[in-house]
């Protein structure tokens, strides 16, 4: 067993284990900490795997945006940050039920997949990368940005009720006008004499 093997299987039970955290937690806070664990876990998976811009971007975009966003987000919509009453029941008898078909699934795919020879490639690059991202696949780029901003709009929108339900200021009360302004109906104008 080399160094490597040993480091992915480290960095996968620490992604892993974070991952179960992630589910498990009862505060959300500590939930989107565990997140920012679980996917930089697997951004070193990346590096020990060759793919340094594939880690780099785990860390900027998942790591750096999401995790910052899903936690502002937890604190703008007002949700509470101690223990979630509807969370704190055990799930014991679900866990095991969904850690089993967790298991059998990884052992068929691991176990459907193992005597198949794939071709070496050669690495990628981030010249490559970038040539295939805004040449060939330019299109679904640029929708998919489209997509995340409006999910991004509508999680705005949703989450704060009081944007676009403003109800009307409520109107002054009349006054009196005073004599002579304009608007005096019913008031004889006094001549001159």
């Amino acid at each position: 067993m080399t160094v490597a093997d040993v480091l992915l299987l480290a960095l996968g039970a620490v992604a892993v284990g974070a991952g179960a955290l992630v589910v498990t937690s009862t505060h959300l806070v500590r939930s989107g900490l565990h997140l920012v664990v679980s996917l930089g876990a697997i951004a070193g998976l990346y590096l020990v795997l060759g793919a340094e811009l594939v880690a780099w971007v785990q860390i900027l975009v998942y790591v750096g945006a999401v995790v910052v966003l899903l936690l502002f987000a937890v604190m703008l919509t007002r949700a509470p940050i101690g223990p979630s009453p509807g969370l704190d029941r055990p799930a014991g008898p679900s866990a095991l039920i969904g850690a089993g078909v967790g298991l059998g699934l990884a052992a068929l795919f691991a176990d459907a997949f193992r005597w198949i020879e794939y071709p070496r490639r050669e690495p990628g690059t981030a010249e490559r990368v970038g040539t295939e991202i805004f040449g060939t696949w330019v299109l679904p780029f640029e929708v998919l940005s489209i997509l995340l901003l409006s999910a991004l709009v509508g999680a705005i929108v949703l989450s704060r009720p009081d944007i676009g339900a403003r109800p009307a200021p409520p109107a002054e009360p009349q006054q009196p006008d005073e004599p002579g302004e304009p608007g005096d109906e019913g008031r004889e104008e006094q001549v001159p004499a």
